[in-house]
């Protein structure tokens, strides 16, 4: 396992490397060691070995399965309660497979086996070993962390809330992939590198604001649109988020600016830039949203020449049957958002 906090091209997924190395050690030879020369030190178990374990076990008229030591501090990974118990039956040598690797990794590897079988680590232990693996490996998702201390990724989140801020803005999943830990600011912060410098790489602006190319895409494609860089799913959450006590502001409620609404120049380059699309013009329905692309534009055009020319007795009706058509655009605008984010992963998967 390699250091996570790199970029995840460095590392292969916290779970899926751990059990890779369980895999490997499962499959290497079986070597009799001295017992006198293993080392039971740094285990993730509080209280030390169970006395009633280590009776059980001597006891037993059973071989002892092989224990997993750190070769090279010879520091028992797993199998402590069968040391003891070997001990008792009077034996001087154990079975045992070897792990080749750092300390941390073998602390890792150690929680993750007292976890899967014998007599599983507890409640306190896991918490305890979430909260250092949290403090060791802060890019790891909740997920990934809850995967080898064997809590659920729900006692990670509060637990990660809980613990100092860290700075952390991406976080490796189970799957080895890097994820922003807050996909509002990454989007927020795109929005932000965009309207200052229309003409920026997009791989440059994700790399920047520690989003995918695809994401800052969409983000610049809502921009010239006029809309906010934030899919209303993520607004919504972060409207959620900030009604929470003790929230700190974030991207979505003040730390970057909500997006302005579009001007009517800016409106118009895009109904022209439509209008010229081929795929639009030469087809039946190209042709029928152009239509209405053209009639919004005369709106955006004559807004002011409109209120003032229509009679007084039509203002109300008209701003109803207005505010009611906004929301069906604003429906049809959601539907074409998800549209196009379901194409663009399409088309990067």
């Amino acid at each position: 396992m390699s250091n996570v906090s790199r970029p995840d091209t460095d590392d292969q997924g916290a779970a899926r490397e751990i059990a890779r190395r369980i895999s490997e050690i499962r499959r290497s030879p079986v070597e009799q060691v001295l017992i006198d020369d293993l080392r039971l030190t740094g285990s993730p178990r509080s209280r030390g070995e169970d006395s009633r374990h280590v009776r059980l076990l001597g006891e037993a008229d059973t071989e002892l399965p092989p224990i997993v030591v750190h070769r090279a501090t010879m520091r028992v990974v797993d199998g402590a309660h069968r040391v003891r118990a070997a001990s008792l039956r009077g034996l001087r040598r154990i079975g045992a497979q070897f792990f080749e690797g750092g300390e941390e990794e073998a602390y890792l590897l150690s929680v993750a086996l007292n976890t899967a079988h014998g007599l599983t680590l507890s409640r306190t232990d896991r918490t305890a070993a979430a909260l250092r693996i949290l403090a060791t490996h802060p890019c790891w998702s909740d997920r990934s962390v809850a995967a080898v201390a064997g809590i659920s990724a729900s006692k990670v989140a509060r637990l990660r809330e809980g613990a100092a801020a860290t700075g952390v803005r991406t976080r490796i999943g189970r799957d080895g992939r890097s994820r922003p830990v807050d996909p509002a600011a990454g989007r927020a912060r795109a929005g932000e590198l965009l309207r200052q410098d229309p003409t920026a790489s997009l791989r440059q602006v994700a790399r920047a604001a520690g989003i995918s190319p695809a994401t800052a895409a969409d983000v610049r494609d809502r921009l010239l649109r006029g809309a906010d860089p934030l899919p209303d799913r993520l607004r919504r959450a972060a409207e959620r988020a900030a009604r929470r006590p003790g929230h700190r502001p974030g991207p979505a409620d003040g730390e970057f600016p909500r997006t302005a609404p579009a001007s009517p120049e800016a409106l118009t380059r895009v109904i022209d830039t439509l209008c010229r699309d081929p795929s639009l013009r030469l087809t039946s329905t190209g042709r029928e949203v152009l239509r209405l692309l053209r009639v919004c534009a005369t709106a955006v055009r004559d807004q002011r020449r409109i209120v003032t020319s229509v009679p007084p007795h039509c203002l109300a009706p008209l701003a109803e049957l207005m505010r009611g058509y906004s929301g069906i655009w604003q429906s049809l605008a959601e539907e074409l958002e998800r549209a196009h984010s379901a194409s663009t992963r399409d088309l990067t998967h």
